[in-house]
């Protein structure tokens, strides 16, 4: 049985809406993925490294949809497979994680190069244009390589 989406919001404050809306952090993981590693199938996110068990794929792909952030879409290949995409509301979540990327990046020890999160935090506006045009032009190409990209080609 598909849930609706959201409705009704504990309270009025955007940032308790948005966490709401987006649920947890596989569903920022998932964005990421779309938005800056070139993912598209459901394949790709299940073997993202994050190790996220199929079951909390399907469910958060399906919440993400039905909250506008992401659409499916039949790939012109082989029908049975679907292609993620962001829709717009989810492209303008680009600010958002290009933040959280810099912030987790200056505060805690990742993976992340240094001199690649300095020249982002330096870019902020470059980063987002180019992210937005890789969308609008459906780029795949990882924006990010040292993040990783899809396992395998489009072909599969």
């Amino acid at each position: 049985m598909a849930r609706r989406p959201i409705t009704t919001h504990r309270s009025g404050c955007p940032i308790n809406i948005s966490l709401e809306v987006l649920g947890d952090r596989w569903s920022l993981l998932i964005v990421r993925d779309l938005m800056v590693r070139g993912f598209q199938t459901f394949r790709d996110f299940e073997h993202a490294g994050e190790r996220i068990a199929t079951n909390i794929l399907s469910d958060r792909l399906r919440r993400l949809s039905l909250a506008g952030i992401v659409t499916a879409e039949r790939d012109a290949a082989d029908a049975r497979q679907k292609r993620y995409r962001l829709t717009e509301k989810g492209i303008d979540l680009a600010p958002a994680l290009l933040e959280l990327m810099i912030w987790g990046a200056k505060h805690e020890k990742t993976g992340a190069p240094a001199t690649a999160i300095a020249r982002i935090a330096r870019s902020r506006a470059a980063v987002l244009n180019e992210t937005r045009r890789r969308w609008k032009d459906r780029d795949p190409r990882p924006l990010l390589p040292w993040l990783g990209g899809p396992r395998s080609s489009r072909g599969r």
